[in-house]
């Protein structure tokens, strides 16, 4: 018996702008820039669902301007 590789899961554009909670636009300006990694089907885009986990671990954390003024002032 042999095994088979695990299917890869394609998310639409617009699976993926409601899994961000961000536009569609948004997901297509990550896709054009190559920061997110996705396949063009005709006129469409498909994103592997592991390439969209990794972009969300490896994307790093914003943290506020005024947290870290307030961070700087108990520190001082």
């Amino acid at each position: 018996m042999t095994e088979q590789p695990a299917r890869v899961r394609y998310l639409t554009v617009v699976e993926v702008a409601e899994i961000m909670r961000v536009s569609k636009m948004t997901v297509y300006r990550l896709l054009h820039s190559g920061e997110l990694p996705g396949v063009r089907v005709g006129r469409s885009f498909r994103v592997p669902q592991d390439a969209l986990d990794h972009y969300l671990a490896t994307s790093l954390p914003i943290v506020p301007q005024d947290a870290e003024r307030d961070t700087e002032r108990r520190s001082s």
